[in-house]
Protein backbone atom coordinates (compact mmCIF):
# COMPACT_ATOMS: atom_id res chain seq x y z
CA UNK A 1 0.00 0.00 0.00
CA UNK A 2 1.14 3.76 -0.77
CA UNK A 3 0.70 6.01 1.80
CA UNK A 4 1.09 9.33 1.86
CA UNK A 5 1.26 11.06 5.59
CA UNK A 6 1.12 15.30 5.18
CA UNK A 7 1.95 17.91 8.33
CA UNK A 8 0.15 20.98 5.97
CA UNK A 9 1.71 24.14 6.92
CA UNK A 10 0.56 27.07 8.19
CA UNK A 11 0.25 30.45 6.11
CA UNK A 12 3.34 31.99 7.72
CA UNK A 13 5.71 28.94 6.99
CA UNK A 14 5.00 29.33 3.26
CA UNK A 15 5.83 32.87 2.89
CA UNK A 16 7.74 33.76 0.03
CA UNK A 17 9.75 36.52 1.80
CA UNK A 18 10.25 35.54 5.23
CA UNK A 19 10.47 32.23 7.26
CA UNK A 20 10.19 32.01 10.61
CA UNK A 21 12.82 29.73 12.45
CA UNK A 22 10.11 28.06 14.82
CA UNK A 23 8.51 26.25 12.43
CA UNK A 24 12.46 24.66 11.65
CA UNK A 25 12.58 24.16 15.19
CA UNK A 26 12.00 19.97 15.88
CA UNK A 27 9.71 17.47 13.85
CA UNK A 28 6.58 17.56 15.34
CA UNK A 29 5.95 13.55 15.92
CA UNK A 30 2.27 12.50 15.43
CA UNK A 31 2.24 11.61 11.76
CA UNK A 32 5.56 8.88 12.61
CA UNK A 33 4.09 8.05 15.69
CA UNK A 34 1.10 6.84 13.63
CA UNK A 35 3.26 5.42 11.00
CA UNK A 36 4.55 3.05 13.27
CA UNK A 37 0.96 1.02 12.91
CA UNK A 38 1.47 0.62 9.26
CA UNK A 39 3.41 -2.91 7.98
CA UNK A 40 6.64 -3.09 6.90
CA UNK A 41 6.27 -3.85 3.40
CA UNK A 42 4.07 -0.54 3.10
CA UNK A 43 5.37 2.50 1.38
CA UNK A 44 5.44 5.75 3.35
CA UNK A 45 5.71 9.41 2.13
CA UNK A 46 6.02 11.84 5.31
CA UNK A 47 6.32 15.54 4.37
CA UNK A 48 5.95 18.42 6.59
CA UNK A 49 5.00 21.54 4.60
CA UNK A 50 6.79 23.94 6.84
CA UNK A 51 10.64 22.81 6.12
CA UNK A 52 9.88 21.39 2.61
CA UNK A 53 7.49 21.79 -0.59
CA UNK A 54 5.17 19.09 -0.82
CA UNK A 55 5.50 16.37 -3.83
CA UNK A 56 1.99 16.33 -5.08
CA UNK A 57 2.99 14.50 -8.07
CA UNK A 58 1.96 10.67 -6.76
CA UNK A 59 -1.17 9.14 -6.85
CA UNK A 60 -0.98 6.78 -3.21
CA UNK A 61 -4.10 4.80 -1.97
CA UNK A 62 -4.37 6.14 1.34
CA UNK A 63 -3.23 10.48 2.27
CA UNK A 64 -3.17 11.16 6.30
CA UNK A 65 -3.54 14.64 7.12
CA UNK A 66 -3.14 15.95 10.24
CA UNK A 67 -5.45 19.33 11.16
CA UNK A 68 -4.57 22.42 12.71
CA UNK A 69 -6.78 25.68 13.25
CA UNK A 70 -4.61 27.99 11.13
CA UNK A 71 -3.59 24.83 8.64
CA UNK A 72 -7.53 23.65 8.12
CA UNK A 73 -7.97 25.73 4.78
CA UNK A 74 -4.42 24.33 3.22
CA UNK A 75 -5.35 20.73 4.63
CA UNK A 76 -9.06 21.18 3.25
CA UNK A 77 -7.50 22.02 -0.30
CA UNK A 78 -5.27 19.23 -0.21
CA UNK A 79 -7.69 16.98 0.55
CA UNK A 80 -9.99 17.83 -2.28
CA UNK A 81 -7.05 17.53 -4.76
CA UNK A 82 -6.17 13.79 -3.51
CA UNK A 83 -9.85 12.99 -2.98
CA UNK A 84 -9.87 13.90 -7.09
CA UNK A 85 -6.64 11.68 -7.85
CA UNK A 86 -8.83 8.84 -6.40
CA UNK A 87 -6.92 8.58 -3.10
CA UNK A 88 -8.98 7.61 -0.01
CA UNK A 89 -8.04 10.47 2.20
CA UNK A 90 -8.52 10.87 6.59
CA UNK A 91 -8.19 13.79 8.76
CA UNK A 92 -7.04 13.76 12.24
CA UNK A 93 -6.06 16.57 14.99
CA UNK A 94 -6.98 19.10 17.00
CA UNK A 95 -8.97 21.07 14.88
CA UNK A 96 -10.82 17.93 13.48
CA UNK A 97 -11.89 16.81 16.78
CA UNK A 98 -13.42 20.16 17.89
CA UNK A 99 -15.47 20.52 14.59
CA UNK A 100 -16.15 16.86 13.32
CA UNK A 101 -18.81 18.20 10.76
CA UNK A 102 -16.70 20.58 9.54
CA UNK A 103 -14.11 18.29 8.38
CA UNK A 104 -16.45 15.19 7.24
CA UNK A 105 -16.72 17.67 4.30
CA UNK A 106 -13.12 17.00 3.51
CA UNK A 107 -12.64 13.68 4.24
CA UNK A 108 -13.46 9.70 3.56
CA UNK A 109 -12.38 8.88 7.31
CA UNK A 110 -11.72 11.47 10.42
CA UNK A 111 -10.18 10.49 13.73
CA UNK A 112 -11.46 12.12 16.83
CA UNK A 113 -9.21 12.41 19.72
CA UNK A 114 -5.85 10.30 20.29
CA UNK A 115 -4.77 7.79 17.57
CA UNK A 116 -2.84 4.81 19.08
CA UNK A 117 -6.22 3.16 19.74
CA UNK A 118 -7.67 4.06 16.54
CA UNK A 119 -5.17 3.14 13.69
CA UNK A 120 -4.71 -0.20 14.58
CA UNK A 121 -8.79 -0.84 13.97
CA UNK A 122 -8.75 1.52 11.03
CA UNK A 123 -6.17 -0.53 9.00
CA UNK A 124 -7.80 -3.59 9.32
CA UNK A 125 -10.85 -2.61 8.59
CA UNK A 126 -9.59 -0.45 5.50
CA UNK A 127 -7.12 -3.16 4.24
CA UNK A 128 -10.68 -5.31 4.80
CA UNK A 129 -12.48 -3.06 2.48
CA UNK A 130 -15.15 -1.60 5.34
CA UNK A 131 -13.30 1.60 6.87
CA UNK A 132 -15.67 3.57 8.80
CA UNK A 133 -16.92 7.12 8.58
CA UNK A 134 -15.61 8.10 12.01
CA UNK A 135 -13.13 7.13 14.74
CA UNK A 136 -13.07 8.00 18.16
CA UNK A 137 -10.56 7.41 20.34
CA UNK A 138 -11.89 5.48 24.09
CA UNK A 139 -8.71 4.30 25.23
CA UNK A 140 -5.94 5.54 26.29
CA UNK A 141 -2.37 3.88 27.03
CA UNK A 142 0.84 4.33 25.54
CA UNK A 143 1.90 1.10 27.09
CA UNK A 144 2.91 -1.40 24.15
CA UNK A 145 2.61 1.29 21.63
CA UNK A 146 5.14 0.88 18.40
CA UNK A 147 8.36 2.87 18.63
CA UNK A 148 7.90 6.01 16.29
CA UNK A 149 9.18 6.03 12.85
CA UNK A 150 11.87 8.18 12.99
CA UNK A 151 13.44 7.25 9.62
CA UNK A 152 10.81 8.79 8.29
CA UNK A 153 11.80 12.20 9.65
CA UNK A 154 13.99 14.43 7.17
CA UNK A 155 16.62 15.34 10.09
CA UNK A 156 19.03 17.39 8.73
CA UNK A 157 15.99 20.33 8.05
CA UNK A 158 15.26 20.98 11.72
CA UNK A 159 17.36 22.90 14.32
CA UNK A 160 17.14 20.23 16.95
CA UNK A 161 15.85 16.84 15.27
CA UNK A 162 16.05 15.04 18.48
CA UNK A 163 12.17 15.96 19.65
CA UNK A 164 10.25 13.59 21.91
CA UNK A 165 6.44 12.58 23.82
CA UNK A 166 6.82 10.55 26.75
CA UNK A 167 3.61 11.59 27.76
CA UNK A 168 0.05 12.85 26.59
CA UNK A 169 -2.46 15.70 27.71
CA UNK A 170 -1.70 17.38 30.72
CA UNK A 171 -3.33 17.24 34.29
CA UNK A 172 -4.81 21.00 34.35
CA UNK A 173 -7.72 22.25 32.72
CA UNK A 174 -7.37 26.03 31.22
CA UNK A 175 -10.59 27.21 29.63
CA UNK A 176 -8.75 28.33 26.43
CA UNK A 177 -6.72 25.36 26.38
CA UNK A 178 -7.72 22.54 23.48
CA UNK A 179 -6.68 19.66 25.77
CA UNK A 180 -9.76 18.73 27.03
CA UNK A 181 -11.98 18.72 23.87
CA UNK A 182 -9.14 16.44 22.02
CA UNK A 183 -8.76 14.22 25.02
CA UNK A 184 -12.58 13.51 25.53
CA UNK A 185 -14.23 11.28 26.50
CA UNK A 186 -11.35 9.09 28.48
CA UNK A 187 -8.32 10.35 30.42
CA UNK A 188 -6.58 13.21 29.88
CA UNK A 189 -3.28 12.98 30.78
CA UNK A 190 -1.22 9.47 30.66
CA UNK A 191 2.44 8.67 30.01
CA UNK A 192 4.67 6.11 28.58
CA UNK A 193 6.02 3.72 31.28
CA UNK A 194 9.42 4.99 32.21
CA UNK A 195 11.84 1.99 30.83
CA UNK A 196 10.22 2.80 27.59
CA UNK A 197 10.69 6.21 27.49
CA UNK A 198 14.37 5.84 28.18
CA UNK A 199 15.12 3.30 25.88
CA UNK A 200 13.82 5.98 23.23
CA UNK A 201 15.69 7.92 24.31
CA UNK A 202 19.08 5.88 24.10
CA UNK A 203 18.59 5.17 20.98
CA UNK A 204 18.47 9.01 19.90
CA UNK A 205 21.93 10.26 18.25
CA UNK A 206 23.75 13.32 19.84
CA UNK A 207 23.29 14.79 22.71
CA UNK A 208 20.87 17.26 22.49
CA UNK A 209 16.69 16.75 23.14
CA UNK A 210 13.55 18.30 22.94
CA UNK A 211 10.03 17.27 25.06
CA UNK A 212 7.37 18.09 23.23
CA UNK A 213 4.94 16.89 26.17
CA UNK A 214 2.29 19.44 27.26
CA UNK A 215 3.86 19.28 30.53
CA UNK A 216 6.71 17.01 31.43
CA UNK A 217 6.86 17.52 34.97
CA UNK A 218 2.77 16.43 35.29
CA UNK A 219 3.17 13.26 37.52
CA UNK A 220 6.00 13.63 39.77
CA UNK A 221 6.20 9.75 39.80
CA UNK A 222 6.77 9.13 36.39
CA UNK A 223 8.97 12.76 35.92
CA UNK A 224 10.96 11.63 39.06
CA UNK A 225 11.88 7.89 37.95
CA UNK A 226 12.20 9.51 34.18
CA UNK A 227 14.97 11.89 35.57
CA UNK A 228 16.21 9.66 37.60
CA UNK A 229 17.31 7.08 34.87
CA UNK A 230 18.52 9.87 33.05
CA UNK A 231 21.23 10.68 34.93
CA UNK A 232 24.50 9.75 33.28
CA UNK A 233 22.98 10.11 29.95
CA UNK A 234 25.11 12.89 29.16
CA UNK A 235 22.27 15.02 28.29
CA UNK A 236 21.13 18.42 27.15
CA UNK A 237 17.46 19.57 27.51
CA UNK A 238 14.43 21.55 27.24
CA UNK A 239 10.89 21.03 27.82
CA UNK A 240 8.00 22.53 29.58
CA UNK A 241 6.26 22.69 32.93
CA UNK A 242 4.33 24.83 35.34
CA UNK A 243 4.93 27.60 38.14
CA UNK A 244 3.83 25.20 40.30
CA UNK A 245 5.68 22.12 39.56
CA UNK A 246 8.91 24.58 39.20
CA UNK A 247 8.39 25.59 43.06
CA UNK A 248 7.91 21.74 44.18
CA UNK A 249 11.25 20.71 46.69
CA UNK A 250 13.09 18.32 44.67
CA UNK A 251 12.09 17.74 41.16
CA UNK A 252 13.48 20.18 39.23
CA UNK A 253 16.76 19.35 41.39
CA UNK A 254 16.70 16.10 39.65
CA UNK A 255 16.19 17.48 35.95
CA UNK A 256 19.07 19.46 36.20
CA UNK A 257 21.06 16.75 37.47
CA UNK A 258 20.61 15.17 34.39
CA UNK A 259 20.70 17.62 31.97
CA UNK A 260 17.59 20.35 32.09
CA UNK A 261 18.91 23.83 30.60
CA UNK A 262 15.55 25.78 29.19
CA UNK A 263 12.23 25.25 30.15
CA UNK A 264 9.30 26.94 29.05
CA UNK A 265 6.56 28.01 31.25
CA UNK A 266 2.85 29.39 30.80
CA UNK A 267 2.86 32.77 33.17
CA UNK A 268 -0.07 33.80 31.07
CA UNK A 269 -1.41 36.56 33.18
CA UNK A 270 -0.25 38.87 36.32
CA UNK A 271 -3.78 38.86 37.39
CA UNK A 272 -5.36 37.07 39.75
CA UNK A 273 -8.66 37.25 38.26
CA UNK A 274 -7.89 36.69 35.00
CA UNK A 275 -6.09 33.25 35.97
CA UNK A 276 -9.32 32.39 38.04
CA UNK A 277 -11.48 32.89 35.15
CA UNK A 278 -9.69 31.09 32.91
CA UNK A 279 -9.37 28.33 35.68
CA UNK A 280 -5.64 28.20 35.58
CA UNK A 281 -5.91 27.05 39.01
CA UNK A 282 -2.35 26.04 38.94
CA UNK A 283 -1.10 29.27 38.85
CA UNK A 284 -2.99 31.00 41.61
CA UNK A 285 -1.23 32.52 44.39
CA UNK A 286 1.89 30.97 43.51
CA UNK A 287 5.03 33.13 43.36
CA UNK A 288 6.29 34.09 39.94
CA UNK A 289 9.25 35.21 41.35
CA UNK A 290 10.32 32.49 43.08
CA UNK A 291 9.76 30.12 40.55
CA UNK A 292 12.04 31.98 38.42
CA UNK A 293 15.09 32.38 40.45
CA UNK A 294 14.45 28.82 41.24
CA UNK A 295 15.21 28.15 37.70
CA UNK A 296 18.54 30.75 37.52
CA UNK A 297 19.74 29.89 40.29
CA UNK A 298 19.84 25.86 39.02
CA UNK A 299 21.11 27.14 35.71
CA UNK A 300 17.70 27.24 33.94
CA UNK A 301 16.71 29.75 31.07
CA UNK A 302 13.31 30.31 31.19
CA UNK A 303 11.19 30.90 27.99
CA UNK A 304 7.96 32.88 29.53
CA UNK A 305 4.65 32.34 28.03
CA UNK A 306 2.17 35.61 28.10
CA UNK A 307 -1.77 36.14 26.91
CA UNK A 308 -2.92 39.58 25.99
CA UNK A 309 -6.95 40.41 26.02
CA UNK A 310 -8.20 38.67 29.02
CA UNK A 311 -11.63 40.32 30.64
CA UNK A 312 -9.74 42.40 33.15
CA UNK A 313 -6.69 43.39 30.89
CA UNK A 314 -6.35 46.76 29.86
CA UNK A 315 -4.29 49.31 28.04
CA UNK A 316 -2.02 48.81 30.75
CA UNK A 317 -1.15 45.48 30.76
CA UNK A 318 1.12 45.35 27.67
CA UNK A 319 4.07 47.81 29.20
CA UNK A 320 3.61 46.20 32.90
CA UNK A 321 3.73 42.26 31.47
CA UNK A 322 6.90 43.30 29.87
CA UNK A 323 8.66 45.55 32.36
CA UNK A 324 8.19 42.98 34.81
CA UNK A 325 9.71 40.21 32.88
CA UNK A 326 12.29 41.95 31.84
CA UNK A 327 13.12 43.13 36.08
CA UNK A 328 13.15 39.49 36.17
CA UNK A 329 15.66 38.44 33.61
CA UNK A 330 13.60 36.35 31.53
CA UNK A 331 15.71 35.03 28.69
CA UNK A 332 12.81 34.48 26.16
CA UNK A 333 8.86 35.54 26.29
CA UNK A 334 6.32 34.86 23.69
CA UNK A 335 3.14 36.75 23.94
CA UNK A 336 -0.18 35.74 21.93
CA UNK A 337 -3.47 37.37 21.85
CA UNK A 338 -6.34 35.55 23.64
CA UNK A 339 -7.69 33.26 20.98
CA UNK A 340 -10.92 31.15 21.49
CA UNK A 341 -10.54 28.17 20.06
CA UNK A 342 -13.51 25.87 18.87
CA UNK A 343 -14.29 23.25 21.36
CA UNK A 344 -13.02 25.02 24.18
CA UNK A 345 -14.94 26.31 27.37
CA UNK A 346 -13.78 29.62 26.31
CA UNK A 347 -14.80 29.69 23.10
CA UNK A 348 -18.31 28.34 24.54
CA UNK A 349 -18.51 30.86 26.78
CA UNK A 350 -17.61 33.99 23.96
CA UNK A 351 -20.14 32.37 21.53
CA UNK A 352 -22.95 32.29 24.18
CA UNK A 353 -21.90 36.06 25.00
CA UNK A 354 -22.42 36.82 21.51
CA UNK A 355 -18.80 38.30 21.22
CA UNK A 356 -17.36 35.86 18.31
CA UNK A 357 -16.67 38.28 15.71
CA UNK A 358 -14.95 35.41 13.22
CA UNK A 359 -14.74 32.20 12.42
CA UNK A 360 -11.55 32.73 10.11
CA UNK A 361 -9.59 30.39 10.36
CA UNK A 362 -6.58 31.09 9.25
CA UNK A 363 -7.07 34.14 11.90
CA UNK A 364 -7.06 32.25 14.93
CA UNK A 365 -3.25 31.97 15.07
CA UNK A 366 -2.46 34.34 18.73
CA UNK A 367 -1.81 37.34 16.26
CA UNK A 368 -5.06 38.20 15.78
CA UNK A 369 -8.01 39.59 17.59
CA UNK A 370 -11.44 37.22 16.15
CA UNK A 371 -14.04 38.02 19.59
CA UNK A 372 -15.01 41.31 21.49
CA UNK A 373 -12.63 42.36 24.26
CA UNK A 374 -13.92 43.63 27.74
CA UNK A 375 -11.71 46.17 28.50
CA UNK A 376 -9.98 46.91 25.13
CA UNK A 377 -10.29 48.15 21.83
CA UNK A 378 -9.54 45.84 19.13
CA UNK A 379 -6.75 48.19 17.56
CA UNK A 380 -5.81 48.52 20.90
CA UNK A 381 -5.07 44.76 21.44
CA UNK A 382 -3.68 44.00 18.56
CA UNK A 383 -1.12 47.29 18.74
CA UNK A 384 -0.20 46.13 22.24
CA UNK A 385 0.75 42.42 21.22
CA UNK A 386 3.57 43.89 18.76
CA UNK A 387 4.72 46.53 20.79
CA UNK A 388 5.23 44.01 23.33
CA UNK A 389 7.41 41.92 21.32
CA UNK A 390 9.35 45.01 20.05
CA UNK A 391 9.71 46.46 23.51
CA UNK A 392 10.88 43.06 25.27
CA UNK A 393 13.44 41.97 22.90
CA UNK A 394 14.94 46.06 22.20
CA UNK A 395 18.53 45.41 22.75
CA UNK A 396 18.86 47.91 25.68
CA UNK A 397 16.07 45.67 27.17
CA UNK A 398 17.87 42.39 26.26
CA UNK A 399 20.91 43.80 28.27
CA UNK A 400 18.73 45.11 31.43
CA UNK A 401 17.19 41.78 31.30
CA UNK A 402 20.75 39.92 31.03
CA UNK A 403 22.34 42.45 33.52
CA UNK A 404 19.36 41.13 36.47
CA UNK A 405 22.32 38.18 36.92
CA UNK A 406 25.42 38.54 38.86
CA UNK A 407 27.82 35.99 36.90
CA UNK A 408 29.05 37.47 33.73
CA UNK A 409 28.75 33.85 32.10
CA UNK A 410 24.99 33.81 33.02
CA UNK A 411 24.58 37.38 30.92
CA UNK A 412 26.83 36.28 28.42
CA UNK A 413 24.15 33.47 27.79
CA UNK A 414 21.08 35.77 28.43
CA UNK A 415 22.77 38.04 25.59
CA UNK A 416 23.88 35.43 23.27
CA UNK A 417 20.18 33.32 23.52
CA UNK A 418 17.50 36.04 23.69
CA UNK A 419 19.72 37.69 20.62
CA UNK A 420 20.46 34.93 18.71
CA UNK A 421 16.91 34.42 18.61
CA UNK A 422 14.78 37.74 17.39
CA UNK A 423 17.83 39.96 16.35
CA UNK A 424 19.34 36.98 13.65
CA UNK A 425 16.20 36.22 12.17
CA UNK A 426 17.78 37.83 8.49
CA UNK A 427 20.44 35.05 9.86
CA UNK A 428 17.85 32.35 10.54
CA UNK A 429 16.22 33.01 6.77
CA UNK A 430 19.20 32.02 4.72
CA UNK A 431 20.01 29.38 6.74
CA UNK A 432 16.31 27.74 6.37
CA UNK A 433 16.60 28.79 2.75
CA UNK A 434 19.83 26.74 2.32
CA UNK A 435 18.31 24.32 4.31
CA UNK A 436 21.28 24.49 6.91
CA UNK A 437 19.99 25.38 9.98
CA UNK A 438 21.12 22.13 11.53
CA UNK A 439 24.63 23.14 11.47
CA UNK A 440 23.78 25.43 14.42
CA UNK A 441 23.08 23.01 16.53
CA UNK A 442 26.30 22.25 18.12
CA UNK A 443 26.12 26.24 19.42
CA UNK A 444 22.73 25.58 20.71
CA UNK A 445 24.00 22.85 22.69
CA UNK A 446 27.20 25.40 24.31
CA UNK A 447 24.88 28.17 24.62
CA UNK A 448 22.51 25.85 26.51
CA UNK A 449 25.20 24.23 28.71
CA UNK A 450 27.00 27.70 29.56
CA UNK A 451 29.59 27.98 26.89
CA UNK A 452 31.15 24.24 28.43
CA UNK A 453 32.04 26.64 31.64
CA UNK A 454 32.64 24.08 34.56
CA UNK A 455 30.47 24.90 37.24
CA UNK A 456 27.91 23.21 39.83
CA UNK A 457 25.04 22.40 36.84
CA UNK A 458 27.81 20.91 34.18
CA UNK A 459 27.42 17.68 33.11
CA UNK A 460 30.04 15.49 31.76
CA UNK A 461 28.61 13.28 28.69
CA UNK A 462 28.91 9.32 29.41
CA UNK A 463 31.39 7.82 27.61
CA UNK A 464 29.48 5.38 25.76
CA UNK A 465 27.13 7.28 24.45
CA UNK A 466 27.59 7.59 20.27
CA UNK A 467 28.80 10.58 19.02
CA UNK A 468 27.42 14.34 18.27
CA UNK A 469 25.55 13.61 14.61
CA UNK A 470 23.67 16.82 13.45
CA UNK A 471 22.05 15.79 10.70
Amino acid sequence: MKVKMILPALTEALSPFWRPIKYHLFPPLGLATIAAFFDEDDEIELQDEHVEPLNLNTDPDLVILQVYITSAYRAYQLADYYRQRGSYVVLGGLHVTALPEEALQYADTIFLGPGEDTWPQFLADFRGGTPQKIYRSQERTLVGVPPIRRDLIKRHLYLVPNSIVVSRGCPHHCDFCYKDAFYQPGKSFYTQPVDDALAEIEKLPGKHLYFLDDHLFGHEAFASALFEGMKGMGRVWQAAATVQSILQPGLLEKAVECGLRSLFVGFETLDFNNLKEQHKYHNLNRDYSLAIKRLHDHGVMVNSSFVFGMDEDDETVFDRTVDWAISQGIETATFHILTPYPGTPLYQRMVEQGRILTNNWDLYDTRHVVYRPSKLSIETLEAGYWNAYRNFYRWSSIFQGAWVKSEWSDRLRHLVYAGAWKKCEPIWDILIRLKQVNHLLPALESVLMGFNQSSEHSFEPSSNLPQKQVT
